[in-house]
């Protein structure tokens, strides 16, 4: 366990990458949007996509964290075991951070109703549906998952090369694509967004969780055979 404390402390020797980027990335968004808000000249509630900017950050964080990290850890005899446990507690250390941070914004927009122009940022009804345990837990998850991807496209990268991660890339978006045009086909749209809407933002939290876990698997599985 200390040891993999340590690589906890390794990944966050650059708090720039892990904190300071997503949380620059989030004031900026904000201050963007209230911005945007208050010129829209409506008194009807304003709501936008702002909050989600950070997020796309932690796809180049889960790189960084691999092939940036990697090839030192395996210099300095840290198993991968052992990089991987403390990459991944690293990982939703920063991402609970976000969490809090979105909770605590979304308490700031009520009280000042929408920062004054009735714009809202953090506080989606949508996501807040199940409260603010529902809401963290939404941005909980995303901020993992992305980071999850980026760190287990890193380890493809790493064990089989550009050509393998390009092809595993084509594959999912062939069987992205192939089941559009399957519920396309059966005329199953409907059932599909009613689907989405019963199991609302809470919901879909929880199923990117199971993703972000069967992710987190292969990574595992692929970061044992790695190249540093």
């Amino acid at each position: 366990m200390r040891r993999t404390l340590n690589v906890v402390r390794l990944q966050l020797i650059n708090r720039y990458t892990f904190i300071w980027i997503p949380l620059i990335i989030l004031a900026s968004a904000v201050l963007v949007s209230v911005v945007i808000y208050a010129l829209i000249p409506v008194d009807t509630p304003k709501y936008g996509g702002g909050s989600q900017a950070p997020l796309w950050i932690y796809l180049a964080v889960g790189i960084s964290a691999m092939t940036s990290t990697f090839p030192f850890s395996q210099a300095i005899s840290v198993t991968r075991r052992e990089f991987f446990l403390g990459s991944m507690v690293a990982a939703a250390m920063s991402s609970a951070l976000m969490g809090i941070l979105f909770i605590i914004g979304g308490g700031i927009e009520l009280l000042t109703h929408g920062y004054g122009v009735n714009g809202w940022v953090f506080h989606l009804p949508w996501v807040w549906e199940a409260g603010p345990i529902g809401a963290f837990t939404v941005y909980f998850t995303l901020a993992l998952l992305f980071f999850v991807i980026g760190f287990t496209s890193a380890t493809i990268f790493k064990r089989w090369g550009p050509l393998a991660l390009t092809v595993v890339g084509i594959v999912l978006v062939a069987a992205l694509a192939g089941a559009a045009l399957l519920i396309t086909r059966l005329e199953q749209w409907g059932q599909v967004w009613e689907g989405i809407m019963q199991l609302g933002a809470f919901g879909l939290a929880l199923w990117g969780l199971v993703v972000t876990v069967g992710l987190m698997v292969v990574s595992f599985l692929t970061i044992r055979r790695a190249i540093p």
